[in-house]
């Protein structure tokens, strides 16, 4: 039975991953008593004898100092910060974008699980980009909406106070210099030679997320139906799915998919102007979800196991 250490488990993802692997009998959750929390010296040892698989759930600074801290080579890292998504020694945590990215995720030793807006970014893009149906060079714009969760327990507490700002009342965009933190991963991971136009957005909900890429026609190497038949042959289930008509009477709403592991993915506007939607929720695949589900994929188990979909 794998040991699995949760190395800052008091964190947003990191109680929902406890949460998700508590009740399971294939593993053995292993912890490091409070006072030796943040002791390096017993971090260090938990983590190259202590247990067979740690996720990292921390800072970026402090999720590098703990790769560092690791000397044996058959401990398996998942990392869900943003500090080792472009690092080659690492592979993406997205089994979804074809067989060899699954694979690699099951036979990695080092895995970052994606940003919760790069993974519908890097969702709607990816194939199309392998499709030939968009240009590397094509510049996008990408609006992502997600619920007040996705900013930590800072931001929890803050729209969950009793007496709370009314700027909060209102959905709120930010990253406007134009330098969010996902952007990396999303030029990365798809090839893209331009960084897209990143418009993110969060308002007063707890979870859920909508990510939207629209395109004009004339930037496509083909037509929107082209687009439906990759998305239809890439996205059969059982985690992402690509589903036609999913709107709800002309309305797609963020938190459609809050509490699920799940991604929706489906094309919506006319024959001019194109709109590519992903709807998931901020905590699961784009968090706390997809990191289970890449331990499934490791563990040699069914990559569903222990999730909500």
């Amino acid at each position: 039975m794998k040991r699995v250490f949760i190395d800052g488990s008091a964190g947003t993802t990191g109680l929902r991953i406890h949460e998700r692997l508590s009740a399971r009998t294939d593993i053995q959750l292993v912890t490091l008593e409070e006072p030796l929390r943040k002791d390096p010296a017993a971090k260090r040892e938990m983590l190259n004898g202590g247990c067979d698989i740690a996720f990292l759930c921390l800072p970026d600074d402090a999720a590098r100092e703990a790769v560092e801290m690791i000397e044996n080579p058959d401990v398996t890292v998942l990392d869900t910060s943003t500090a080792h998504r472009t690092d080659p020694r690492f592979v993406y945590g997205f089994p979804e974008l074809s067989a060899a990215q699954r694979e690699a995720v099951a036979h990695a030793k080092r895995i970052a699980v994606p940003g919760c807006h790069a993974s519908g970014f890097i969702a709607l893009v990816y194939p199309l980009v392998e499709a030939g149906l968009i240009a590397p060079d094509t510049r996008l714009v990408c609006h992502s909406l997600t619920g007040y969760s996705g900013g930590g327990k800072k931001m929890i507490a803050q729209y969950e106070a009793q007496e709370r700002s009314p700027l909060l009342d209102g959905p709120r965009q930010y990253g406007v210099t134009q330098n969010h933190k996902h952007l990396k991963e999303m030029v990365h991971v798809t090839d893209l030679s331009a960084k897209p136009v990143f418009c993110p957005i969060v308002a007063d909900f707890y979870s859920g997320m909508e990510v939207t890429v629209p395109v004009f026609a004339e930037d496509l190497r083909g037509t929107a139906d082209d687009i439906r038949a990759v998305y239809g042959t890439k996205y059969t289930g059982p985690i992402v799915r690509y589903a036609p008509n999913a709107d709800e009477e002309g309305f797609y709403s963020a938190a459609a998919l809050s509490g699920r592991d799940s991604m929706q993915i489906t094309v919506s506007g006319n024959d001019e102007r194109i709109l590519l939607v992903a709807r998931y929720d901020n905590l699961g695949k784009g968090a706390s979800g997809a990191a289970v589900e890449c331990l499934n994929l490791v563990l040699g188990k069914d990559e569903t196991a222990g999730l909500a979909l």
